[in-house]
């Protein structure tokens, strides 16, 4: 009687083996599964750092934010020049009271008209004869009281310019400490004077500093009826054109800005263009999605470079294995069996580099913070999966390799061919 053959028990690779012959791949060869996990290392470290990065400064925006320019609120005019003669000034569309109209505005802690005086041909100079060599580039300014309480200014000597002298439209003047400098003059007390003109203007202070407008840090300010007096109306370009400078409390300057040119000209808001300052929230979403687009595209470009050297690094694995491969598959190992075990040898790359990436880029986050005197911000949402990431590199970079390995044919392979 003819006996057959009955099947022997099918091929298995459990698990547990797969794992075991993966890491004693990956271990047999150290040197090499180093050098091979370093682009990984080095990219989901960026990934971590970047996006721990980017939320710790984006939380030092809010603070870092200049709260001056947070609180300022510009208008500028634009007045009509219907029915005047060519080269004309005309009026400013602002009105006599507009300190007191803007001041009424909830949120405003002071406003003012100011706008820079054309000084073409104008002599500024300590004396009645002097030639304006010293006063040559500095500018002269015209404000109202409201203006510069709204600059803030610190004086050095003297007083400023108060509602008094703007009423009596007085010959006088707050000098920079730059123009008086310049000019010779050390002592508003003993009530100097200085020439525009050839006419006299008594100093009646000092100013080294100035919280807003910071362009008047190189010249001199006279009361605004007074340049009206002696210098006409303001001119017409961007340069010279009147503004109204208005300080808020914080978080009131949108709101104000709204309410400004109505306020000042409900008859005609179209000549007054107001500017009210960037809104930190929006600021801080731009800076931020600048910062990750950037970072992370380099991130990005680590993690490519990691995936090729694990792609080379297995498919080296596999050339150099050859005979190993025939062996298994000599032994009943199946082609899903071999592709298997160099995939997740690849994934066993990957996750560790992933593993020690995350680990460094949780490091550089409170060192950087820490040098800078910042706040640390990890989120979990970036940092859990991130480890993932170097795993996911791991698989896709072996695929390639591993389909290789399971179409050697055994039997090349015993001989030593490929």
């Amino acid at each position: 009687m003819a006996r057959t053959a009955l099947p022997g028990p099918g091929s298995r690779l459990g698990p547990r083996d797969l794992l075991a012959e993966a890491l004693a791949g990956v271990l047999q060869r150290p040197g090499r599964s180093v050098l091979t996990m370093l682009g990984t290392v080095l990219g989901v470290g960026a990934f971590v750092a970047v996006l721990g990065l980017t939320a710790t400064a984006s939380g030092q925006i809010g603070r870092q934010f200049d709260l001056t320019k947070a609180t300022t609120v510009t208008v500028t005019d634009h007045p009509s020049q219907d029915g005047l003669a060519p080269g004309a000034r005309p009026p400013t569309s602002f009105p006599d009271d507009a300190d007191a109209l803007a001041g009424r505005i909830d949120g405003v802690t002071a406003a003012g008209v100011w706008w820079q005086v054309p000084t073409d041909g104008l002599r500024i100079s300590a004396t009645p004869a002097g030639d304006g060599a010293a006063g040559q580039n500095l500018a002269l300014y015209a404000a109202t009281p409201g203006a510069i309480a709204a600059m803030q200014p610190t004086l050095a000597a003297g007083v400023t310019l108060d509602p008094y002298a703007h009423r009596a439209r007085l010959p006088v003047v707050l000098l920079s400490r730059a123009a008086a400098a310049r000019l010779g003059v050390t002592r508003p007390d003993a009530q100097p004077a200085v020439f525009i003109d050839g006419l006299p203007y008594t100093v009646i202070g000092i100013y080294q500093d100035v919280r807003r407008l910071p362009d008047t840090l190189l010249g001199m300010i006279v009361p605004s009826t007074t340049a009206l007096d002696r210098f006409g109306n303001p001119g017409t370009g961007e340069d010279q054109a009147a503004h109204l400078l208005a300080a808020t409390r914080v978080g009131a300057a949108p709101v104000v800005a709204r309410q400004l040119a109505a306020a000042l000209r409900p008859d005609a808001v179209e000549r007054l263009t107001v500017s009210a300052p960037p809104d930190p929230h929006t600021l801080q979403d731009h800076v931020t999605s600048d910062l990750t687009g950037l970072f992370l595209a380099l991130a990005a470009i680590c993690l490519v470079v990691g995936a090729v050297g694990i792609a080379n690094t297995t498919l080296v694995a596999v050339l150099e294995r050859t005979e190993e491969i025939g062996l298994r598959r000599a032994l009943g190992a199946r082609t899903h069996h071999v592709a298997a075990q160099f995939l997740t040898e690849s994934t066993a790359l990957g996750s560790l580099g992933g593993l020690v990436g995350t680990g460094l880029g949780v490091l550089v986050v409170p060192a950087v913070a820490a040098l800078r005197g910042w706040t640390a911000v990890l989120q979990p949402s970036a940092t859990l999966p991130a480890p993932l990431i170097g795993s996911l590199v791991g698989l896709l970079a072996g695929l390639y390799p591993a389909v290789r390995a399971a179409r050697t044919d055994p039997l090349r392979a015993l001989r030593g061919g490929s």
